[in-house]
């Protein structure tokens, strides 16, 4: 991968604690304007990769190359001002408009005046600027933490949790938000998330973490079908299919039959021979998985965070 298409890639990364690896040779690839999903069991390493990332933890080893530039103690500051990022819990002042906190931020930050006005209406708050944040729904809230995350006007966003404890309406909200930072405004976006449905449905690449290992990394289209058990045959006449297929010990799932992994001219000689035998075709396709699935056979543990 060129290095001008790279946002974060990570080599060799190693944190260790007590003589344990948190992290070990961690190498992850995230390319610039896509959604990285980060996913891993509790205590996998995700949040300690992720504070590794900000340079809020340093390696033990490896090397760690933000924005095509090594980060270490003499560019940390100039990558961090092209990143924005909420590890953990989101903080903000309740008792204080969404406006107020912004203005905070911004001479924290030491940013232009006006920055957090435009933060506020990437993430469709500004019609509630003059609004205490206590009044706020969750979704509101986590919207409004993501324009503090925005307000640097940031390459890259690393979000820990950024749909955590939301009801589906507020997840919907910020999953439409985190997919138009990328595609309209082509901002890099690093999650992590244990809702697996919603990774799925957001992110161009994701990376499985294991006790410290990468043991996946790529999209979920590739994932599904290096695992992919095979095809889903589906007829009006099932027992009438079986025996036509019987060389290939088809199973059933589902008045189904799930066959084998079958390339392209097998298919069609499959259908044929079906067709021929006056067994009726009613659909013949790959069998998914969902990324619970998936995951699950990749780790063998379910995935809480």
């Amino acid at each position: 991968m060129e290095q001008n298409t790279t946002a974060v890639r990570t080599t060799g990364l190693t944190k260790t604690y007590d003589g344990i690896d948190r992290v070990r040779n961690l190498d992850l690839e995230i390319r610039k304007g896509e959604i990285y999903g980060f996913l891993g069991p509790n205590g996998a390493g995700k949040s300690t990769t992720m504070k590794m990332l900000l340079g809020l933890s340093r390696p033990s080893a490896g090397e760690i190359e933000i924005l095509g530039t090594t980060l270490n103690d003499k560019t940390r500051p100039e990558i961090l001002s092209r990143v924005g990022s909420i590890i953990e819990s989101p903080s903000y002042y309740g008792h204080l408009s969404a406006s107020e906190n912004m203005k905070i931020i911004e001479t924290l930050l030491d940013l232009p005046e006006g920055r957090g006005d435009r933060a506020l209406r990437i993430v469709r708050l500004y019609d509630q600027k003059d609004r205490r944040v206590r009044e706020f729904s969750l979704g509101m809230k986590q919207r409004l933490a993501i324009a503090m995350a925005l307000a640097r006007n940031p390459e890259l966003l690393i979000l820990d949790e950024p749909v955590n404890g939301l009801d589906p309406a507020g997840i919907e909200e910020v999953r439409e938000l985190l997919l138009e930072l990328a595609k309209e405004h082509g901002i890099t976006i690093m999650i992590s998330s244990h809702l697996l449905s919603e990774i799925e449905k957001t992110v161009d690449h994701l990376g499985i973490i294991d006790h410290g290992e990468l043991v996946y990394q790529g999209s979920v289209e590739d994932l599904n079908r290096s695992r992919q058990p095979g095809f889903v045959l589906e007829t009006d006449d099932p027992a009438g299919a079986e025996a036509v297929l019987a060389p290939l010990h088809p199973g059933t799932e589902d008045n189904s039959l799930i066959l084998p992994q079958l390339d392209r001219k097998q298919r069609a000689s499959i259908v044929r021979r079906l067709t021929e035998n006056g067994v009726p075709v009613c659909g013949l396709y790959p069998k998914q998985k969902s990324l619970e699935e998936l995951f699950l056979e990749i780790t063998g543990r379910e995935l809480t965070l």
